[in-house]
C-alpha cells in the first residue's frame, strides 16, 4: 500500500498521520466515555444506596406503625370483650330485677283480688292463673289472673309498670281465651289491666278500649271501670 499524500491547505498530510490523528481522537473520546460511565455508575450506586436506606427507614417506620395499630386493635378487642361482659352482666341483673318486680306485682294483685273477689259489682267465685296452649294453632297464651263466676269472666293482665303496648297485648288475649276455655265462651268477658304504675297515655288507652284499671293504693287496690266494655 502506498503512503498517499493528501494536500491540506499548504501542508502535505499522509494517510498514516490522519489515521493516527483519528485514533488519538477516538482514544480521548473513549476515555471520556469511560470516565462519564464511571461517574454515572458511581452516582447511580450512591442514589441506589440512599434510596435503599430511605426504603429501609420507611419500612421500619411502617412496620412500627403497623405494630402499634395491631396493639391498638388488640386493646380495642379486649376492651370490647370486657364491655360485652359488663353489658351481659347488667342485662342479667336488670332482667332479674324486672322478673322480681313482675313477680312481686303479680303476687300483690293476685292476693288482693283473691280476698276482695268483687269487681264491677260482681262477686267472683274463682281466682287463678293460667298458661295454656291452643292445640289447633299451636299458640301459647299466658293469663296472669282469671276471675270466674256463673255469668262472667274477667281477664287481668298484671304489670309492674304498665305501657300502652300492654293494652294491645291484653286485647289480643280475648279470642284465644274462648278457644282455650270453650266452656266459658258464652259468658260475659271483661278485661282489666293491673299495675303498680299508670301514666296518662295508658289510662287514656284503657278508657278508650273499655278496659278496667286496677291500681295499687298503699296495701290495697282501687278499681276504675268507667266505661267498661263487655267483650
Amino acid at each position: 500500500m502506498t503512503n498517499k499524500v493528501i494536500e491540506t491547505g499548504n501542508k502535505p498530510v499522509t494517510m498514516e498521520i490522519m489515521m493516527a490523528s483519528v485514533d488519538a481522537i477516538l482514544t480521548k473520546s473513549s476515555a471520556k466515555i469511560e470516565q462519564d460511565l464511571a461517574k454515572s455508575s458511581e452516582r447511580f450506586e450512591q442514589n441506589l444506596a440512599k434510596s435503599s436506606e430511605r426504603f429501609e427507614q420507611d419500612l421500619a417506620k411502617s412496620s412500627e406503625r403497623f405494630e402499634r395499630f395491631e396493639q391498638g386493635m388488640l386493646e380495642l378487642r379486649n376492651s370490647l370483650a370486657e364491655t360485652d361482659k359488663l353489658v351481659k352482666a347488667n342485662a342479667k341483673i336488670i332482667g332479674g330485677m324486672g322478673n322480681n318486680n313482675g313477680a312481686m306485682a303479680q303476687e300483690f294483685f293476685y292476693n288482693a283480688l283473691f280476698y276482695t273477689n268483687t269487681l264491677f259489682g260482681q262477686e267472683f267465685d274463682e281466682v287463678f292463673t293460667a298458661k295454656r296452649k291452643v292445640k289447633k294453632t299451636g299458640m301459647e297464651v299466658e293469663y296472669d289472673i282469671i276471675l270466674l263466676n256463673g255469668q262472667s269472666v274477667c281477664i287481668v293482665e298484671v304489670k309492674y309498670k304498665a305501657d300502652t303496648d300492654d293494652v294491645r297485648k291484653l286485647l289480643n288475649k280475648e279470642k284465644p281465651f274462648r278457644l282455650i276455655f270453650p266452656e266459658y265462651a258464652n259468658k260475659k268477658l271483661f278485661l282489666a289491666l293491673a299495675s303498680m304504675s299508670f301514666d296518662k297515655y295508658v289510662e287514656k288507652a284503657c278508657h278508650e278500649q273499655g278496659i278496667a284499671m286496677i291500681k295499687q293504693v298503699g296495701d290495697t287496690i282501687e278499681i276504675y271501670d268507667d266505661p267498661l266494655k263487655v267483650f
